[in-house]
């Protein structure tokens, strides 16, 4: 398989990821959306075809935690992924991109006195938001 391989069930996936930027979905809720908008595609393709856009570097997979299935999430060209870290609720699962010039001295202390370099468009850290904190708290 190279990377021109292409089919109408990797288009369909591709696109409905891209359309819905702001959020992520295991392969069976992609499964199941795809089925509702009246173009089915089975788990498996949308396994396989999923882990090839990850590799072809076009979707961001994210571990599951918790035993939670991994999810999968379009990577906006804009955002540029690779240069900020990610942060997760735990709860919510509220997706946040974070922008923040403090964290690229941590990736710098870490590249430095650590000899690790820091993939920043896998890099996410786990928590809650601050809705989910306060209603926690509540």
């Amino acid at each position: 398989m190279n990377g021109t391989y292409n089919t109408r069930q990797k288009k369909l996936i591709e696109g409905f990821l891209k359309e819905n930027l702001s959020s992520q979905y295991t392969c069976d809720e992609i499964s199941e959306m795809l089925k509702q908008k009246g173009t089915p595609v089975g788990k498996t393709t949308v396994y396989r075809c999923v882990e090839r856009l990850t590799h072809e570097g076009k979707v961001r997979k994210i571990v599951g935690v918790a035993s939670k299935s991994a999810q999968y999430q379009y990577i906006d060209e804009e955002m540029n992924c690779s240069g900020h870290m990610h942060l997760k609720c735990l709860n919510c699962g509220e997706f946040i991109h974070l922008g923040c010039d403090f964290l690229d001295g941590v990736n710098e202390h870490i590249y430095i006195h650590h000899r690790f370099k820091i993939d920043n468009s896998k890099s996410v850290l786990y928590g809650l938001c601050d809705k989910c904190s306060d209603s926690i708290q509540e």
